[in-house]
């Protein structure tokens, strides 16, 4: 049983320093961002739980909401909205009127990490939110990782060791009552690259879907 008593860290979450700062110095410099851990977004009765890495700095951080305001949303909720998992129109706002439809979006680390890039330590702190994440989605059958870091959380999270569940792209793991798979991280630098291609992101949407039928 968990002993945190919420699911999400408070707006002044004191847990790590240096993401404090960082915070700290982007409420100065932007105080019309967001600037404060980013809460889960879509209702806790969802099957499908998608678990990125931490906000950008100018997507989520600036606007609140997961993957909002940069490219990886651009690509995540059109995808989403293709295969029934979001109705309405994204608009790269928080107040745009989408909706997820059976689905739930969060991040590994609920704050933004300089240059996006938490430390071990960092995401060892914010995983207990995690769990209390997966915790209450009572319906929660299918879960995917999008990016290693968010893979390896998720397998922490639900009391596996990451060695004994390798990441890949399009990978399909079985962990107690879940399935989780895995995805390349749906970044502009892996689509700009070619790592991960529009056409490979909705394969594994396609999985998704034969898991849990609409």
């Amino acid at each position: 049983m968990s002993l945190l008593p919420t699911t999400e860290p408070g707006r002044e979450c004191p847990l790590c320093e240096r993401l404090v700062a960082f915070r700290q110095h982007w409420r100065a410099r932007e105080p019309g961002w967001h600037n404060a851990p980013v809460p889960s977004f879509g209702a806790s009765a969802a099957r499908l739980l998608i678990v990125g890495l931490a906000p950008g700095l100018q997507g989520a951080n600036r606007t609140g909401r997961p993957f909002t305001g940069d490219w990886a949303g651009d690509l995540l909720y059109e995808t989403l909205g293709d295969f029934g998992f979001a109705t309405g129109t994204y608009d790269e706002r928080p107040d745009d009127g989408l909706e997820l439809v059976d689905c739930r979006i969060t991040n590994a680390v609920r704050c933004v990490p300089p240059e996006n890039k938490p430390t071990g330590g960092e995401i060892a702190t914010c995983r207990p939110f995690l769990t209390r994440t997966v915790e209450e989605m009572g319906g929660l059958q299918v879960i995917l990782a999008l990016g290693k870091i968010g893979h390896d959380s998720v397998v922490t999270a639900l009391g596996e060791r990451p060695a004994r569940y390798r990441f890949a792209h399009h990978a399909r793991h079985s962990i107690g009552k879940f399935v989780l798979i895995d995805s390349y991280h749906c970044s502009r630098y892996n689509t700009n690259t070619g790592r991960l291609t529009t056409e490979m992101f909705r394969e594994v949407f396609r999985t998704i879907r034969t898991l849990l039928p609409a």
